[in-house]
């Protein structure tokens, strides 16, 4: 125990504590060491937030686990934890289903056989902040004198967390600072969160653009293809600004007819049209003091872009067949997936109304280009229709996460939604038991690297003599009855393998070479079937 209890009190309790660290490297760290000491196979660190238990450091569970959401009334042991001031340590002979059934490394896909389980709720600033789980596969690991070293480590674990804590905070206050220039009020909203996933460098870096800009009141484009969460963002955009408190307003700019726009926007007065009996506010006015969401704003018609200019401008709106404006306070965000410069230049859009909306763009990256985001993601799907259907356990066996991570998801974060979804359901028409432990296989999944319209160096500008027609003339002449996507593809590879040959297999200087960044061909090697 004594032994246990100093080891992880020098490198983790003054080491990590005296130095700075990001947040998700101090934690992991954290895990890491308490899975070595404890000499067990999995440990888990959960923040509880909305009735639900996030993981946020892992080791030896699946990749795929840190983006799944645990519901804490639907898995009794980490209820118990959770609600327990104590340490809780379950029997191998408990009958109660763990949540991490088919997720532990060592045992992945199949049932937990008996073993131990331990955990605790982490207490910070005398809040419930989450709770710690250790799972041993040898029963009998977790005796009397491990769950004491536990007990006497739980304190450490605590300071870990609020460290943590401590640099958020530091980090919204920076946040904050860079946006003092601009007109703001209020502060950064407690406890707001948004169910956005994922720890790529893209997507961080858009959050970051995403939490500065809130502060200001600016108005802000978001621009993306279909299916990235374009909306998730516009709600951060509200949740992070000092609107927090106000209304957020959707409108579908999309699906409101150009007949009954105006009136949905602005409102109408009695009697200013066929069937219009009373006074009715539109979507600006129930939107005052808070934002409003105008998405795919690129098909709201000429007409109606005027009066949207007018209202941006002057920050009033008329109501059909009113004689009086009316102020409105309203912070406006709208988003497209279209390219507006293009709309404007074809005389489809407003160039003063994009100029007057595009005062802050902000570009949402597409799955494709958030590295191993799609399985983090995939947890949340998975562990979303686990609970749908009344699933024991959902998870993805090695050639399925292969799959995800090779395709190129061209309806990006909603298509694989419906990617897990769909395959769940495959599961359950195949006859597997809702008791089993359900593994979705590629083949479930459907995904075609053909259909998937992932990067292309052929976007990219290269050296002539990569681009060239090849010299393999058989080659040539066996792919022509290809697809062009499988054409391109053998094009695309042929350019990396001749890249890596000059530079004997340095992957830094192939990507200088082809003048690409080095993390976009790794990514476009590993869909392509090349490794390093």
């Amino acid at each position: 125990m004594n032994e246990v209890n100093n080891t992880l009190l020098g490198p983790l309790g003054l080491a990590d504590l005296a130095v700075s660290l990001p947040r998700a490297v101090r934690l992991q760290r954290l895990v890491s060491q308490l899975k070595a000491q404890f000499g067990c196979h999995a440990v888990a660190l959960l923040q509880h937030e909305d009735d639900v238990l996030r993981p946020v450091a892992i080791d030896g569970l699946t990749r795929d686990a840190l983006g799944r959401a645990f519901v804490v009334a639907q898995h009794p042991r980490l209820s118990a934890i959770l609600l327990s001031r104590e340490l809780v340590h379950f029997e191998h002979e408990s009958t109660l289903p763990d949540p991490y059934d088919g997720l532990v490394d060592a045992m992945a896909g199949a049932p937990l056989p008996v073993h131990d389980c331990m955990g605790a709720s982490i207490q910070v600033d005398g809040h419930r902040w989450g709770v710690l789980t250790l799972d041993a596969l040898q029963p009998g690991t977790f005796e009397a004198s491990a769950r004491e070293a536990l007990q006497q480590c739980l304190p450490l674990v605590a300071a870990v967390v609020r460290m943590g804590l401590l640099e958020q905070e530091v980090q919204a206050l920076r946040q904050a600072s860079v946006a003092a220039s601009e007109p703001a009020e209020g502060a950064l909203p407690a406890g707001s969160r948004m169910n956005l996933i994922g720890h790529s460098a893209a997507l961080q870096q858009v959050l970051h653009e995403v939490d500065v800009v809130a502060q200001s009141d600016l108005p802000v484009l978001l621009m993306g293809e279909t299916g990235v969460g374009k909306d998730l963002f516009a709600r951060r955009v509200h949740e992070r600004s000092p609107r927090a408190k106000g209304p957020m307003v959707h409108v579908n700019c999309a699906a409101l007819p150009e007949s009954l726009a105006e009136s949905e926007l602005f409102g109408h007065v009695r009697g200013a049209f066929s069937g219009a009996t009373t006074d009715r506010a539109g979507r600006f006015e129930a939107a005052r003091s808070g934002t409003i969401f105008l998405d795919e704003i690129g098909e709201l018609p000429l007409t109606i872009q005027a009066k949207l200019l007018r209202t941006l401008q002057n920050g009033e709106v008329q109501r059909l067949g009113a004689d009086r404006p009316v102020q409105v306070d309203v912070r406006v965000v709208a988003a497209t997936n279209r390219s507006l410069k293009e709309a404007v230049a074809q005389g489809r859009f407003r160039a003063d109304l994009y100029h007057r909306l595009s005062v802050y763009p902000v570009h949402v990256p597409p799955l494709r280009e958030r590295d191993d985001d799609v399985l983090l993601l995939a947890g949340h799907f998975l562990e979303v229709n686990r609970a749908r259907l009344g699933l024991r356990s959902l998870r993805l066996d090695a050639g399925a996460e292969a799959a995800l991570l090779r395709y190129g998801w061209p309806g990006n974060v909603r298509e694989l939604e419906h990617v897990i979804g769909r395959g769940a359901l495959k599961l359950l028409s195949r006859g597997v038991r809702r008791s089993d432990i359900a593994t979705l296989s590629a083949d479930l999944l459907d995904l075609s690297a053909d259909d998937g319209d992932a990067p292309s160096l052929m976007h990219t500008p290269m050296h002539p003599h990569l681009v060239a027609p090849s010299t393999k003339e058989p080659q040539q002449a066996q792919a022509t009855h290809l697809s062009l996507r499988a054409q391109v593809d053998a094009l695309q590879r042929q350019a990396i393998e001749q890249a890596l040959v000059e530079s004997k297999g340095n992957w830094a200087t192939a990507a200088r070479q082809l003048d690409v960044d080095p993390s976009n061909l790794h990514k476009l090697a590993r869909r392509l079937g090349l490794k390093a």
